[in-house]
């Protein structure tokens, strides 16, 4: 599946554009914000005059290009076109000390600004399942593998592992019913398992990881490909880091084995057939597979509703006034403070603090965090507990997961801390059910022994089969002597209708400094009797507390004798592109961004190849097709680029995207989309583009 882009795109053809030296009409004026410190021009979108300097202080090679020969660079290094998170803190304090809020409050945002870049650069990453160094060539594989591979230089071996076994005691009839229940005389087989690899490439090996990559599970001598996502992509010195993630069939009696290709400067964006689809922009989204459609507030990115895919149709929803807050079906996270004097809560954000969203075909997940609000905030607005909520939605799964982690900055006092609080409003059920600490599920009413050790819990309806299921997968703490495992469902309240509340923490608890929570939980939406449920509900706890175990594995020994249908590569990625892929990416470079200068004529200006604007390039016949980023929200208006960017600069030598393109022979149209997923960041700067802007190593 491509990544999101605009609805609309923009053709052009040597007819439209004139020719190379064609310049476009100038592009929509636009308010743009400083990216990484102010730039040496660019207010407002346009570009500032440069002086020329006689031609006796010319320097070599500058004729011929009026008023730009003259420019040196006043702001020689990265630390002097921005300031450090010390200074901005020492400015803020002054501030502060001046009761000059309005700046203290400007400074505070900037603050925030300078650790989301220092994320992007600078954060740690975890050891990656298959390191840089582990890796062989495709050469080395027999010759039909090879050739089903041709277009890619090196490839990863990953083995997947079962640690345990369903019991599969379920009746075939089962999957009649729409259970998620495959191969149910087989024991040992599990299907469509959601699973996350931590990956590491050399970063001259691969230019694009979101491109490059591709997966193929290999099976009897064959290989066949995997659809599957890449995402948050790093860079940390000579390496590329990444997440993949891929839905695994897995037969415990045979080993599981996947190859992970790369290494393809050919290789356009995957396109994978899906049934995850996300529409929305933000948080404020609209989830569905084949299973539930779910809407997430457009406010707080809280689950709002959740519909059942099912003959009947059932629209879960919390209605009324809440608390003054929109209601929603996920109600946490919060705490009350000492004396029970108010709630603070996630509910209460006007807006996400800060949040990230990644979008694909295999999983969407939407993260949050930020400081719980007051009823009255600003008025109270404690920094003690930061709440980190994320939300994951997978293809072809009847379930999606909610994972957690609560950190005390400080040490403080409260009377009640919930991590997971579900309401609905009606009658949608008519029975309860729980699940013990082992694993068992049980109908009813919990009893007094494990009503504060409950390891899930729901409702299901005992005619129409709907049922919601909480599993919870992990619940634990760091720091704290204990916690509450609750969360009984309770059928019938007069206040909001069904609903199940845990709370972790009890009344006058002291919470340490440093002292961290965490959850892991899953809800699943599947049709439930009782003569069935329990047993596949436990199938799918059993497969969710115990994933496939995944580890760099090595080639097992192949024949030279494999016949091998199809191939990896689609047309145009395996070195067969009608026109090459080179020879774009090449003249890319000389669409410039004019908002800033190097200190050099046009060869020292920045392209849009190493500001790592431009995601994807894909060829058919004489058209090529560019997917195009924008660094930030506050310059959103790609047409800069698309037919207006050679117009902004007073100097000639930059053309504009579709000019650059339309250079190179064959190129006959050009069409030009935005995208907004995944974010860009200095991340995607290329290594000379890092050197012109002087940015610090990462």
């Amino acid at each position: 599946m491509k990544k999101e882009r605009d609805p609309s795109s923009v053709e052009h053809s040597h007819e439209q554009a004139g020719g190379p030296d064609h310049i476009s009409g100038q592009a929509p004026f636009a308010p743009r914000r400083a990216f990484l410190g102010k730039a040496l021009l660019g207010f407002a979108g346009l570009a500032l005059p440069v002086p020329a300097l006689p031609a006796s202080k010319r320097g070599k090679g500058d004729a011929g290009t009026p008023g730009w020969e003259s420019l040196q660079p006043k702001e020689a290094s990265y630390w002097d076109r921005t300031d450090r998170f010390e200074e901005k803190l020492d400015a803020l304090q002054s501030a502060w000390d001046r009761k000059d809020y309005r700046l203290a409050s400007a400074i505070s945002n900037s603050l925030r600004i300078s650790g989301i870049q220092a994320q992007s650069d600078h954060a740690g990453v975890s050891a990656p399942d298959s390191a840089s160094t582990d890796f062989s060539e495709v050469s080395a594989l027999p010759e039909p593998l090879r050739k089903w591979a041709k277009g890619w230089k090196y490839f990863k071996v990953i083995s997947l592992e079962q640690v345990s076994k369903p019991k599969r005691t379920i009746s075939p009839e089962a999957e009649l019913l729409g259970y998620p229940v495959n191969n149910i005389p087989d024991p040992q087989f599990r299907s469509h398992e959601p699973v996350e690899l931590s990956l590491a490439f050399k970063s001259a090996q691969v230019r694009s990881p979101s491109r490059e990559i591709r997966l193929a599970k290999l099976e009897g001598g064959r290989l066949a490909e995997t659809p599957s996502q890449v995402y948050d992509e790093v860079r940390r010195g000579d390496s590329w880091h990444c997440k993949l993630a891929f839905l695994a069939e897995s037969n415990g009696a045979v080993k599981n084995v996947y190859l992970v290709f790369f290494g393809n400067p050919d290789a356009e964006l995957p396109a994978y057939v899906s049934d995850l689809e996300t529409e929305g922009d933000g948080y404020a989204l609209d989830i569905q597979n084949d299973f539930f459609r779910i809407k997430l507030s457009r406010q707080t990115g809280q689950i709002e509703s959740i519909f059942f895919k099912r003959e009947r149709g059932l629209e879960l929803y919390s209605g009324g006034y809440g608390h003054g807050e929109p209601p929603g079906l996920d109600w946490s996270h919060d705490y009350i403070s000492q004396g029970y004097f108010q709630k603070l809560r996630t509910t209460l954000w006007d807006e996400c603090p800060d949040y990230e969203i990644i979008r694909g075909p295999v999983c969407t997940i939407v993260r949050r965090w930020g400081f719980p609000y007051s009823p009255i905030h600003p008025v109270f607005s404690p920094s003690r507990i930061n709440m980190y909520v994320e939300y994951r939605f997978y293809s072809g799964v009847p379930y999606f997961i909610k994972s957690s982690k609560f950190t005390a900055l400080k040490e403080l006092v409260v009377d009640n801390l919930r991590d997971d609080e579900w309401v609905f409003t009606g009658q949608a059920f008519t029975n309860k059910l729980w699940v013990s600490k082992d694993g068992k599920v049980n109908l009813g009413e919990p009893d007094a022994k494990s009503k504060n050790n409950l390891w899930g819990t729901g409702f299901y309806h005992d005619d129409n089969m709907d049922s919601i299921i909480g599993l919870f997968l992990d619940h634990r703490a760091e720091g704290l002597d204990s916690i509450n495992h609750s969360g009984q469902p309770v059928l019938v309240n007069k206040w909001h209708g069904q609903l199940w509340s845990r709370a972790v923490l009890g009344q006058n608890t002291t919470v340490p400094a440093g002292s961290t929570l965490y959850q892991k939980n899953a809800y699943l939406v599947i049709p439930f009797t009782e003569s069935n449920g329990p047993a596949i509900v436990e199938d799918v706890r059993e497969e969710l507390i115990n994933p496939l175990r995944i580890k760099a594995g090595k080639l097992p020994v192949l024949t030279k004798n494999e016949t091998v249908s199809g191939a990896l590569a689609r047309a145009g990625e395996a070195g067969d592109s009608i026109i090459p892929k080179e020879s774009l990416w090449k003249a890319l470079e000389m669409a410039k961004d004019g908002q800033f200068l190097s200190g050099t004529p046009v060869s020292g200006l920045l392209s849009v190849v190493e500001l790592g604007f431009v995601y994807d390039l894909a060829v058919d016949g004489g058209t090529v097709t560019v997917i195009f980023a924008m660094p930030h929200r506050g310059r959103p208006r790609a047409e800069y680029f698309e037919s207006g960017s050679s117009s902004h600069v007073s100097y000639k030598g930059s053309l504009n995207v579709p000019q650059a393109l339309l250079t190179v022979p064959g190129v006959k149209k050009v069409v030009f989309q935005q995208t907004w997923y995944p974010v860009w960041t200095s991340n995607l700067i290329t290594d000379e583009g890092r050197k012109k802007l002087q940015l610090p190593a990462i």
